[in-house]
């Protein structure tokens, strides 16, 4: 008798096993067979900085989940102007099921690694697998939590305490599991100060001179303008007002 988890079954295909998105995005919800079933039907896409995702009003073929990068997700108005509404990381799953138009566009951020399946096969899942309709949920859920946090921040917070937000919310997603300052963090911004700018309601110049405080403070280091070590989660968490 085989008394392994699933993920180290050796039914489950070889590229889902170490897959982040099998470890702890919504594929996990997913048995041996349903991985095996909606592999058939996925393609691995690689795509640079700047490459849409999906388009606004754009009828919805398929979905993804993010193996590797980082996504904005995009709302625009009539008239061209637009607004950086949310981003997704990895193992993050990109689309809404059973949506047949888009109402959002999606953005590669950096470079990113997408495993994206047909509509029709996800949504079938969906209606076979209680666990996956229930792990979708979850993510949308958060989702929609992160949206209300963000609110507070965009309305109540001042220049520093949101520039510290949003170097505290891309190192928490990119290393869900380290402790406070147990180690250093390090990585990439992965958008320019003027996109920080526009994500954060304010000028490229304020977002500037609150990195350099930030800086001078000991709570980062700064390498190369987009190269951001964390000193300290827990400094840079009592500067963003959390």
């Amino acid at each position: 008798m085989n008394d392994r988890p699933d993920a180290y079954n050796s039914d489950v295909p070889v590229l889902c096993v170490a897959c982040e998105a099998r470890n702890r995005g919504v594929c996990s919800a997913l048995d041996a067979a349903q991985l095996v079933a909606l592999a058939k039907t996925s393609t691995k896409r690689r795509l640079e900085t700047g490459a849409e995702l999906v388009g606004d009003a754009e009828t919805v073929e398929g979905y993804s989940n993010i193996l590797s990068g980082v996504v904005k997700l995009i709302k625009g108005l009539p008239d061209g102007r637009e607004q950086i509404v949310g981003l997704q990381f990895a193992p993050d799953f990109l689309g809404r099921p059973f949506q047949d138009e888009s109402v959002i566009s999606a953005q590669a951020a950096t470079n990113v690694v997408l495993c994206s399946f047909p509509k029709r096969a996800v949504e079938a899942l969906i209606k076979q697998s209680p666990q996956l309709e229930h792990s979708l949920l979850k993510q949308a859920l958060r989702e929609l939590d992160e949206a209300r946090d963000w609110m507070l921040t965009l309305g109540r917070k001042n220049a520093l305490e949101r520039v510290a937000s949003y170097l505290l919310l891309i190192a928490n997603y990119i290393y869900p599991t380290a402790k406070s300052d147990s180690n250093l963090v390090a990585f990439e911004l992965p958008m320019s100060r003027l996109e920080i700018a526009d994500f954060l309601g304010l000028t490229i110049e304020t977002v500037s001179r609150q990195l350099t405080k930030l800086r001078a403070d000991g709570v980062i280091q700064v390498k190369q303008s987009r190269h951001i070590v964390i000193s300290s989660r827990t400094r840079l968490k009592a500067f963003s007002g959390c």
